[in-house]
């Protein structure tokens, strides 16, 4: 009579795969989650390897398991970051709402990651001027500015707009402005709670883009 070899949770089984998958996925993570506290507090070129590692309570060769360099982490955070923001913007977006509201929604969104995150986009703020790094912070912002500027466009064939301005250039003015004042609030020029910060960047946004359509 043979023995079972697969049973639940059995080597070989797709749940033990399953494990594993998830084990991975959370180590990974515990990498990433670590660099970003370490980034933010002592800049990227400062952190070491060793101190994420350390951070992270895990041993030097599994960052190199999931990592072949410091600036392949980078890369998985700021995209890691990048699809959290997308996700809020998301959430926050009502979709049976028109196109105006739903700009002013995602600014409103962005704006409160933005401050939720603050250490992070005080990171990128310093980051941007390495060159290393130019072409991963410029991805992101293409993917930011083409989601804006799809949403401009549907405000204009609905006619919700007053300005006939190429839908780029508002879009731009659209993330400038959250550039700007969510790093004004970092800096402590602006001395407003977030979510009031939120409502009134994404008014300032929704009269710019709408304009007057009396």
């Amino acid at each position: 009579m043979s023995v079972a070899t697969h049973g639940p949770g059995a080597p070989g089984t797709p749940s033990e795969d399953r494990r594993h998958t998830e084990n991975g996925r959370e180590r990974k993570q515990q990498l990433v989650d670590a660099a970003a506290e370490l980034f933010a507090a002592n800049g990227y070129s400062a952190t070491r390897i060793q101190d994420i590692c350390r951070r992270a309570g895990v041993a030097k060769g599994l960052f190199y398991w999931y990592f072949p360099t410091k600036q392949e982490l980078f890369a998985e955070l700021v995209r890691s970051m990048r699809l959290q923001m997308r996700k809020a913007q998301a959430a926050a977006m009502d979709p049976d709402a028109d196109p105006l509201t739903r700009i002013r929604q995602g600014t409103e969104a962005s704006v409160r990651f933005n401050l939720d995150h603050a250490g992070y986009f005080s990171l990128l703020d310093v980051e941007r001027a390495d060159a290393s790094h130019a072409a991963l912070l410029r991805e992101g912002s293409e993917v930011y500015l083409r989601d804006v500027v799809a949403l401009i466009r549907e405000a204009q064939d609905a006619g919700l707009t007053a300005t006939a301005d190429p839908p780029e250039t508002l879009a731009h003015g659209v993330l400038g402005a959250v550039s700007s004042l969510t790093f004004a609030w970092r800096e402590g020029r602006i001395d407003l709670p977030a979510d009031e910060l939120a409502a009134f960047v994404g008014a300032w946004v929704e009269r710019a883009v709408g304009g007057s359509r009396s």
